[in-house]
């Protein structure tokens, strides 16, 4: 390793990790003294936490890289303001001559870094940006007519077909500490955590926020959630999902260390279960190559026929759906899911964001901005290209006329009840027959349940099919004009 006196500034964003992450190994290897940096830049960069959620396990994730950091004799500097104005600061204070960082691909990141590295270059300072992120690279992986992908399953086969994925980069065995720490901030000052009311107080039982949080997860996946994946990833019930989404959205854990997890491991794993793990993997790497060539996928339909689509604004139907209060046992089980632990099971995402646009005919954007607040593992691609798919706006996406069936999706994923019962705990002694369907009760069995529908639990907001048949009308104007 060459040594140099210079100083290196290494700026964190959603990289809170110290194992493969390529700009502090290549600093560490070059011999620099490294500065770590983590700047909280202005909600409008869109670059920091997304929601308030979030902005839970950011926290607690800063803490602990922080921690990680001062075994290594190093300390994190945290800063506010524009990054081009933090930058200055730190640079004018240490002497700092060269500037590493992990790209970012969500469009306020991209157009930031690009003027601050032409800024700091024009400076005389040494910028240097490395990938680590996703899998792969948006303005490299081309189709085969040199343009970007719009379907999944040919981008996951040019993917897949790329060969292995390079090996995840260990820990540095040493950071080695500048001569002199620029100020910092205090990160209780920043009041990322809830108070009064804090919303958040069982999100500890449910997470370790942090790089060591993350092996952790990823371990335990891999020993007793991966085995019948391909099947078991549909029952909310079940723990056949990885919940690695939240480590993944901050970088507590890159995309490599969590594809080479699944290598070489017991023959008692079937491949089909590894094959379908890797796809949902790559379907968050699909998701930003969608956001990188389409930067208003949040906000606008990739498809524009849909702008002209008739969406109902019913502020009062929202607010149930957003409490868990729609009177559809597992759409109320999911949304009371993710706001008592910042996180929903996939396929009762699904389930929900089908009953608020098609049920409830209510504008995709609306929930994408209510999971953005409340999901910890909130992704600015993943988020908006999922929003979009359920839709039917979305590239690749489901077609509209896919209407979910919000009582036949209970029965069908969650047969015995068990997750209503532990979400929807007024309905726990509800009868398998009727958990999904408490209002086709005779009223001896919902007194025996101790459930009095309309003042205990509510009774369903819409008429499903009646919804349904809405929904197809409104789709088929769309497509006549």
């Amino acid at each position: 390793m060459p040594h140099t006196d210079k100083t290196l500034i290494l700026w964190f964003r959603k990289d809170l990790r110290l194992a493969d992450n390529a700009a502090l190994s290549t600093a560490v290897d070059e011999g620099y003294r490294i500065l770590p940096l983590y700047i909280r830049e202005p909600e409008a960069a869109g670059t920091g936490a997304l929601g308030a959620a979030q902005a839970w396990w950011l926290h607690h994730s800063l803490e602990a890289l922080a921690e990680d950091l001062k075994a290594f004799g190093s300390q994190l500097i945290l800063r506010s303001g524009s990054a081009a104005e933090v930058m200055g600061e730190v640079i004018a204070t240490t002497g700092a001559t060269a500037v590493f960082w992990n790209r970012r691909y969500d469009p306020p990141g991209i157009a930031i870094d690009k003027a601050l590295k032409a800024r700091l270059i024009a400076e005389g300072i040494d910028v240097r940006t490395f990938a680590g992120q996703i899998l792969h690279e948006p303005t490299k992986l081309k189709t085969g007519a040199g343009g970007h992908f719009r379907v999944y399953t040919p981008f996951w086969k040019a993917l897949d077909g790329a060969g292995e994925p390079p090996e995840p980069i260990p820990t540095p065995k040493a950071i080695p500490a500048p001569d002199r720490f620029a100020d910092s901030e205090a990160l209780d000052s920043w009041a990322l955590l809830p108070t009064k009311p804090n919303w958040a107080a069982a999100f500890d039982g449910h997470w370790q926020p942090g790089e060591k949080g993350a092996e952790k997860r990823l371990a335990a996946f891999i020993r007793h959630g991966l085995t019948n994946y391909r099947s078991g990833r549909d029952l909310p019930a079940s723990e056949h999902v990885s919940r690695l989404s939240p480590h993944l959205a901050l970088g507590e854990i890159s995309p490599f260390t969590v594809w080479h997890a699944t290598r070489g491991l017991p023959e008692t794993i079937p491949t089909e279960d590894v094959i379908h793990f890797r796809k949902e993997l790559v379907w968050r790497d699909f998701s930003y190559h969608l956001l990188f060539h389409f930067p208003d996928l949040a906000t606008k339909n990739w498809n524009a026929k849909f702008d002209a689509f008739p969406w109902q604004e019913a502020p009062d139907l929202l607010h149930k759906w957003q409490r868990g209060q729609t009177g559809y046992p597992i759409v109320d089980a999911g949304m009371r899911q993710l706001w008592q632990t910042g996180w929903m099971h996939n396929r009762v995402r699904m389930i929900v964001a089908s009953f608020l646009i098609k049920d409830l005919l209510i504008d995709w954007r609306e929930g994408e901005r209510w999971f953005r607040d409340t999901l910890v593992d909130a992704d600015p691609a993943s988020n908006a290209a999922s929003w979009q798919w359920v839709a039917g706006s979305g590239a690749d996406a489901a077609p509209f006329f896919r209407i979910f069936n919000p009582t036949s999706q209970g029965e069908k994923f969650d047969p015995e009840g068990a997750y209503i019962r532990r979400f929807v705990p007024e309905l726990k002694d509800m009868p398998n027959k009727f958990i999904h369907r408490p209002w086709e009760a005779p009223l001896s069995v919902l007194r025996d349940a101790a459930v009095s529908l309309g003042k205990t639990y509510p009774l369903p907001i819409v008429d499903h099919g009646k919804a349904r048949d809405a929904a197809m009308v409104a789709f088929q104007g769309l497509r006549a004009e």
